[in-house]
């Protein structure tokens, strides 16, 4: 069952949390305005989830907040919403910030607000690298409501003196944890240092090492901590197994089990791009029809397999860590980890891609000799064993026991 708890940073323990009611409510209870309601009612959603029913009223209220959640929880609709409906009808101006450590997490992002925000008349402009920055220009020059932006674009459009965050009002940093394991916080302080310093600031973090807490005490104003789950701990609707494999054995695993019909939209992981492009070559001599998705691709291919991926063109994304955290794709039947992720963190936030929002999905790790005591590791981390299972009349050949 999910939990959270609501406390002073001052007092943050993140091993600990409160049971959360079982009866959530509604989105009507949580104070929001009729447009942003009419919106939420379009997208087909009635019942919040629990950082949702935490966060947006917090949010509303003006108060800087930290919101810690596993991933699959809503997270994104908790800062969309309150944010949305605090700018509905206002002046035509840069009045909040939102960074994400990726392209894809500030497309996701971008059409939240867009989402949430139909009924609202506000503007969104989403800047990222990898596509011309002219565009991005004009848009912001323009005037916008809200800015989605990676931290590295950001600056050089700082740089050029294309945006003015002197109205500004909100500062998101959404997974924050994740920005400073990509070693973007020299660009959050210096953007930091060009806003307003009275500002509500919401941080969004899956978790919180030491990094991310002196970040929090560093720009937030005696902030409210919600906790939704346990720190490190696998999406309960995940049902995960490891499967022990020779490495030379991957392959062939892998093409048999994607014969299975219940795979009908599976995400791979490889550690490696090069890694990736061969398992989607061995996919294809099997006839199986599989994209590549990492750092390698342009930003237009990547937008190409992510979209062919969500609408079901394509049931077989393979990528690499780029896409472990914050994209949110529905109906994800099955997460499988061709390589042991070799931190425990990256195996929560790997297997998360499934099993959100309440569904239920699949999580299934190949483990080669060699790979052994980093799945201890992650058992040890998540405090519970993975079973391992295997596939009757496949040769898995010769793995030591574990």
């Amino acid at each position: 069952m999910e939990t959270t708890h609501t406390i002073d940073i001052d007092t943050i323990d993140t091993e600990t949390a409160l049971p959360v009611a079982e009866a959530l409510g509604t989105f009507d209870d949580l104070g929001l305005c009729e447009q942003v309601l009419a919106a939420v009612r379009d997208a087909g959603y009635t019942h919040p989830t629990p950082i949702q029913r935490e966060a947006i009223p917090l949010a509303l209220s003006g108060r800087d907040m930290i919101g810690l959640a596993n991933t699959g929880t809503g997270k994104t609709a908790a800062f969309t919403l309150p944010i949305i409906n605090r700018l509905v009808e206002g002046p035509k101006r840069t009045r909040v910030l939102i960074l994400t450590p990726t392209r894809e997490l500030a497309a996701q992002v971008e059409d939240s607000f867009r989402k949430y925000g139909k009924h609202s008349g506000l503007s969104v402009a989403p800047v990222f690298g990898g596509v011309p920055i002219e565009p991005q220009e004009r848009a912001l020059r323009a005037g916008v409501d809200v800015v989605v932006a990676t931290p590295g674009r950001l600056i050089d459009h700082v740089e050029r003196q294309n945006v003015n965050f002197d109205d500004l009002e909100v500062l998101v940093l959404d997974e924050a944890d994740r920005m400073l394991d990509m070693g973007f916080a020299p660009q959050i302080n210096r953007i930091v240092s060009e806003i307003p310093r009275y500002r509500q600031t919401l941080l969004f973090s899956a978790t919180m090492p030491p990094e991310v807490e002196a970040l929090a005490r560093k720009y937030l104003r005696k902030p409210v901590v919600v906790q939704v789950g346990r720190r490190s701990s696998a999406a309960s609707t995940v049902a995960h197994a490891v499967y022990p494999v020779p490495r030379d054995k991957k392959s062939a695993l892998l093409v048999e089990l994607l014969r299975k019909p219940e795979m009908d939209s599976v995400l791979i992981f490889s550690r490696t791009k090069h890694g990736a492009d061969r398992v989607v070559r061995h996919l294809e001599r099997g006839g199986i029809t599989a994209t590549a998705m990492h750092a390698d691709k342009s930003q237009a291919q990547r937008t190409q397999a992510l979209e062919g991926f969500k609408s079901g063109a394509i049931r077989v994304l393979v990528a690499t860590d780029i896409a472990q955290r914050g994209l949110d794709i529905s109906g994800i039947s099955h997460v499988i980890n061709y390589d042991v992720p070799q931190q425990p963190e990256d195996y929560v936030h790997r297997i998360g891609r499934t099993g959100r929002a309440a569904a239920t999905g699949d999580a299934y790790t190949f483990m080669s000799p060699d790979e052994i005591a980093m799945v201890r590791t992650i058992e040890r981390v998540i405090g519970q064993q993975i079973p391992r299972i295997s596939v009757p009349g496949f040769d898995f050949g010769t793995v030591a026991a574990d």
